[in-house]
C-alpha cells in the first residue's frame, strides 16, 4: 500500500515552524510539511487529498485534560439540570423525564442550589413527589454530593450508615459513592455505550482529539471504564488516556490497561460540596473545615510505589488542608526515591485550587504536573461566586493561581472535569486567560498550549513535537472557523493582529469576551478524520 498524503491549502496554519504559513501537507498521519501554498502544490502535486481550507484556522487539537465520560454523556442522552434557576424548575424538569422515560431509572447532573431563589435543594420527599417511584440519582454540580430517591437509596443499604448520609438532603463523602455505585449498576449496557458514544463524538465536535478519563472503584467502575477504552479504540473517536484512581489498584489497573493510578484518587472533596479539606472553617458554615480522605503517609507509600514501578500517581486536591498533606507526602516520598525519579514519574495533580508559591515551586521541582479547569473560575470565581460564599474574601479570591504556578515551572494541562462543566476547550482557553482575579490568568499562548501540547505533557507524552503542528509531529489538528486573530507578543502583552505576515509569533482567535468563539470544521487524529462538519 502506498502513502497517503494530504494537502492543506489557503488557511492559517498555527505552527512554530513557519508563522506565516497558509499551507500543510499530511504523510502517513505525520505533518510532513508546513509553508505557502504555492510552494507546497509544488512539493506535492500527486496530493490523494486536497483540502481548501478558505482562510481555516489550522492548530493543534485540543486535549482535555479531566473527564468522566459516562457521566457526562449521560447528561447529553438523559436528564441535564444544569442552568436550571430554582428549585421548582429542577423538580419540573425531573417530572417531565420521568414522564417520558416510565419505568426507567433516572441519571440527572448539573443542579446548584446557590443561584436559587429558594437557597436550597429538593428534599428526599420532593424527589419521590416527582419520581413517581423511579430510582432516582441527580448529582450536585460539583458531582461531590447527590440526591437519591428512596427507590435508589434502597437499593444502598450501606448508605444509611455511612460517613456523608442525610436522611433528607444530599448525600456526600461515602454515602455519595454508595449510592452512586448503585445507580451505576442500574444501567444498561445499552444506556452505557449510548452515553460514552455521544461524549466522545462531543468531544470530537469541539475539536478535541484526546481525553483523559479520570475512574475509579467510587467514580465510574471498572467495567465502565473498560468499555470506554474498549469503544475509542474500535472507532473513528478520540483516544482515551485511563486513570484509575485506587491506592493498591495495581492488578486492577494492569488488567484495564490504564496509564496510571491517578486521576480522582481523592485527598479530600469539592467547594460547593463543602467536602474540600481547608485549614480554617468554612466561611457560611463554620462548624465544618471539609473532609479529608487521605493523609499524608498514604500520599507518601502511593507516590513512592508508584515511582518504582514507572507509573504515574496522581490525586484529586483542592483545598488548603489537603494541599498541604499533598505536599508533605511527595517531600517524604523524595527522601526515599530522590527527586530525579520523582520528576521523571511525570505524576499528577488534578484541579490544584488552593496552593501557595512555595508550593508551587516545591510541586515544580519534583515536575508534577496541575490538571486543572479554568471553566471552574469562570463559574465560581468573582466577588459574587460560589468561593466567595463558600470561603468569604479575601481567602475565595484567591484560588486557581494559573500564572503564578506557570511562572514558578509548574506544567498546566487544561480539562473541563466534564460534566462539572460543559467540555468547551476555547471557552477554557477564554477562562484562563479572563482569570476573576487580577494577576491569575494565563496569556493566550500559554493557556491555548495548556490545552493541547499541555494535555500530552500530563499523559507522560514529551517528545519535542506531539502536540505541536511541526513536521515529524503527529497529524492531530483541528480546523477551525475563526475571524480576527489575537497574538500573545513576546513581552507578554496582548495586541490584535490579523494577516501580519513579518509577525514571528503565531496567532490565535481573538478570546475577548464576547466575542463569538471558533466553530469546529474537521478533527484528525494521528491523520485520521474523527470529526467532518456537515454542511447546509
Amino acid at each position: 500500500m502506498g502513502r497517503k498524503t494530504t494537502l492543506l491549502l489557503g488557511g492559517r496554519i498555527y505552527s512554530p515552524a513557519a508563522p506565516d504559513a497558509t499551507a500543510m501537507a499530511v504523510v502517513d498521519g505525520v505533518v510532513a510539511w508546513v509553508g505557502q501554498d504555492t510552494v507546497g502544490q509544488a512539493l506535492h502535486p500527486d496530493a490523494d487529498e486536497v483540502v481548501w481550507l478558505e482562510g481555516a484556522f489550522v492548530a493543534p487539537a485540543f486535549v482535555d485534560a479531566h473527564v468522566h465520560a459516562t457521566a457526562t454523556g449521560l447528561q447529553l442522552t438523559g436528564l441535564d439540570l444544569a442552568g436550571c434557576t430554582s428549585l421548582a424548575e429542577c423538580l419540573r424538569r425531573l417530572r417531565t423525564h420521568v414522564h417520558a422515560h416510565p419505568g426507567e431509572p433516572v441519571w440527572g447532573h448539573g443542579w446548584d442550589e446557590t443561584a436559587w431563589p429558594e437557597g436550597r435543594p429538593p428534599t428526599r420527599a420532593e424527589i419521590d413527589q416527582a419520581a413517581n417511584g423511579a430510582a432516582v440519582y441527580l448529582s450536585r454540580i460539583d458531582v461531590h454530593s447527590a440526591l437519591a430517591s428512596t427507590a435508589l437509596r434502597e437499593r444502598a443499604p450501606r448508605a444509611g450508615q455511612a460517613a456523608g448520609f442525610a436522611a433528607e438532603g444530599p448525600l456526600s463523602r461515602q454515602a455519595h459513592h454508595e449510592v452512586r455505585r448503585a445507580a451505576l449498576a442500574a444501567l444498561t449496557d445499552v444506556q452505557r455505550r449510548t452515553a460514552q458514544r455521544a461524549f466522545l463524538r462531543r468531544a470530537a465536535a469541539h475539536g478535541v482529539a484526546c481525553v483523559h478519563e479520570c475512574a475509579g472503584p467510587e467514580i465510574s467502575g471498572a467495567e465502565d471504564l473498560a468499555a470506554l477504552l474498549a469503544l475509542a479504540r474500535a472507532g473513528d473517536l478520540p483516544e482515551v488516556v485511563g486513570y484509575w484512581g485506587e491506592i493498591g489498584g495495581w492488578e486492577t489497573a494492569r488488567a484495564l490497561g490504564a496509564h496510571g493510578l491517578a486521576g480522582d484518587l481523592f485527598v479530600d472533596g469539592a467547594l460547593g460540596s463543602r467536602t474540600a479539606a481547608l485549614h480554617q472553617p468554612y466561611a457560611d458554615a463554620p462548624d465544618t473545615c471539609g473532609a479529608l480522605y487521605l493523609k499524608a503517609a498514604e500520599i507518601t507509600d502511593h507516590v513512592v510505589e508508584c515511582t518504582r514501578a514507572g507509573v504515574q500517581a496522581g490525586f484529586h486536591v483542592i483545598g488548603d488542608a489537603a494541599m498541604t498533606e499533598v505536599v508533605e507526602g511527595f517531600t517524604h516520598a523524595e527522601q526515599v526515591v530522590g527527586r530525579p525519579a520523582l520528576a521523571a514519574a511525570h505524576h499528577r495533580l488534578e484541579h490544584v485550587e488552593m496552593i501557595t508559591a512555595d508550593q508551587a515551586a516545591r510541586l515544580a521541582a519534583w515536575g508534577v504536573v496541575a490538571s486543572v479547569q479554568p471553566l471552574f473560575d469562570a463559574a465560581w470565581g468573582g466577588a459574587e461566586g460560589m468561593y466567595a460564599q463558600r470561603l468569604g474574601l479575601p481567602r475565595g479570591s484567591s484560588l486557581n493561581p494559573w500564572a503564578p504556578m506557570a511562572a514558578h515551572g509548574v506544567t498546566l494541562a487544561l480539562g473541563s472535569d466534564a460534566p462539572v462543566t460543559e467540555l468547551d476547550p476555547w471557552a477554557a482557553v477564554r477562562a484562563a486567560v479572563h482569570h476573576r482575579t487580577t494577576g491569575s490568568g494565563l496569556s493566550p499562548r500559554a493557556a491555548f498550549t495548556a490545552h493541547t501540547r499541555g494535555g500530552w505533557r500530563a499523559a507522560g507524552v514529551d517528545d519535542g513535537t506531539t502536540g505541536t503542528l511541526l513536521p515529524g509531529a503527529p497529524a492531530t489538528y483541528a480546523v477551525w472557523d475563526a475571524g480576527d486573530l489575537v497574538v500573545a507578543a513576546p513581552d507578554a502583552r496582548v495586541r490584535r493582529w490579523s494577516t501580519d505576515p513579518r509577525s514571528r509569533v503565531p496567532a490565535l482567535p481573538v478570546l475577548e469576551p464576547g466575542v463569538a468563539l471558533p466553530r469546529c470544521r474537521r478533527t484528525v487524529l494521528r491523520g485520521r478524520v474523527i470529526y467532518e462538519r456537515e454542511e447546509r
